[in-house]
């Protein structure tokens, strides 16, 4: 089978589910996963993403039927990606401080989205399988001929300027800012730049592949619906030989190896371990219509677990557009140490806790028992406003959220674009009257 398929970009909906998709009638076949002879010629190969034996709801796994096996490639050599770091983190101290970054320049000259990763911080241990490890990329030139192929972790992008076409061994993704996309552990990619220039953020997940949250006392309805995930239908690329590159980012080192065909020659595939993006336009956001706060937990999208449950390895929670109506409440983020550590970015607009320095594209960086809250401005502000029903509008702020304490890299520390006054925002504060 040699006809090229690039077909529009298409999608189909859902989140965990069982899909398939062919780029020809017949090519999948039925009643078998392997069948002797598979149809036109092609290779059938497994791609599992859990342990076979993981419980059912829980086990991620793709038959691919491919025109040759992604075995067909030379023998790997090391390759040097500057700024792109992975856990165990011991490269720096971590201070007990507050922290925040400006927005990073990039590179200087052209970068693809793999040379053009910085990470920031991260925790746990690759080879471990436990933490995250949170990166800000800024690409400038598409991959062609070279792919990804991350064997540490799964991948959530968050764009925050610029779109990126991802294409995939199931297909393809159109990720625009304000949506992110999730590439799972194991799948070779690559990134083509439409825009000519793109940035945003990464949370390289060690741990277990994110999930819906439990919606508890929430009932069935609510946060984000598992229909408004979109992955992608079928598509490869031609089939004629060319030099192609596959960079495997293999415990913290990364290995490229040399292959005459492209990597994305699937013609058929089903199964639930899949690329997949979200508009973060369809969240459906909760909050108290009385008083107090509810917990930020109700902001959750995806979350990462661990051996207990309720604690997260790593929770991604969004603060988009809303409606703010609590009586009698001091309606921004309040004054507060956690037991987990807060690594926030911004997309767009501006964040309610902060009055400035924290801007689309910067990072922030709260770790566990770290006092933090409401710059004073903000304060002072939320302490005498009007009660009115208010609408936040033009904002999008993340968070990545996790039981263990993000650890600065050496090269974000030692960064000039990291804010070195950053404590000051909690300066001005007056003393209380005394009774």
């Amino acid at each position: 089978m040699t006809t090229e398929s690039s077909p529009a970009l298409q999608y189909q909906s859902g989140f965990g589910n069982e899909f398939a998709s062919e780029t020809r009638a017949g090519a999948l076949p039925v009643g078998r996963n392997s069948p002797q002879s598979a149809p036109f010629g092609l290779y059938a190969e497994l791609l599992s993403g859990t342990a076979f034996t993981a419980p059912r709801s829980h086990n991620r796994r793709t038959w691919m039927y491919r025109m040759r096996p992604s075995a067909m490639h030379s023998k790997a050599v090391e390759v040097k990606v500057p700024f792109w770091k992975t856990g165990a983190f011991v490269d720096a101290a971590t201070p007990a401080n507050r922290m925040r970054w400006n927005p990073w320049a990039g590179p200087k000259g052209d970068a693809d989205f793999i040379d053009g990763m910085f990470t920031i911080a991260g925790n746990g241990d690759a080879h471990a399988q436990l933490g995250v490890a949170a990166h800000v990329y800024h690409a400038d030139r598409s991959m062609t001929d070279r792919y990804l192929l991350n064997s540490d972790g799964e991948m959530l992008i968050v764009p925050q300027h610029g779109n990126l076409l991802i294409h995939t061994e199931l297909g393809r993704l159109l990720v625009a800012p304000g949506e992110f996309a999730v590439m799972p552990r194991g799948m070779k990619w690559r990134v083509e730049i439409p825009d000519g220039v793109a940035c945003g953020y990464v949370c390289e997940n060690y741990g277990a592949a994110f999930r819906l949250p439990e919606l508890g006392p929430i009932g069935s309805n609510g946060l984000a619906n598992a229909r408004d995930f979109l992955t992608p239908v079928a598509a490869f690329e031609p089939p004629a030989s060319r030099p192609c590159r596959v960079v495997n980012k293999y415990l913290g080192y990364f290995w490229e190896s040399r292959q005459d065909h492209s990597p994305l020659d699937v013609v058929a595939w089903h199964g639930n371990l899949v690329p997949y993006k979200y508009d973060m336009a369809n969240f459906m956001a909760i909050g108290t219509v009385s008083f107090d706060h509810p917990d930020p937990s109700i902001n959750t999208v995806l979350t990462s677990g661990t051996d207990t449950p309720g604690i997260a390895n790593c929770d991604f929670v969004i603060f988009p557009p809303r409606w703010l109506v609590a009586d009698d409440t001091f309606r921004p983020p309040w004054f507060h140490r956690n037991i987990m550590s807060e690594l926030m970015g911004l997309v767009r607009g501006v964040y309610d806790a902060k009055a400035e320095g924290f801007v689309p594209g910067g990072v922030s960086l709260h770790n566990s028992m770290l006092p933090h809250g409401p710059d004073a401005t903000t304060f002072e502000k939320a302490s005498s406003a009007a009660l009115a029903p208010h609408r936040l509008d033009n904002t999008l702020a993340f968070m990545f959220e996790s039981r263990l304490v993000f650890r600065p890299t050496a090269q974000a520390l030692q960064a000039a674009h990291m804010q070195p006054d950053y404590d000051s925002v909690w300066s001005g504060f007056n003393a209380a009257s005394q009774t």
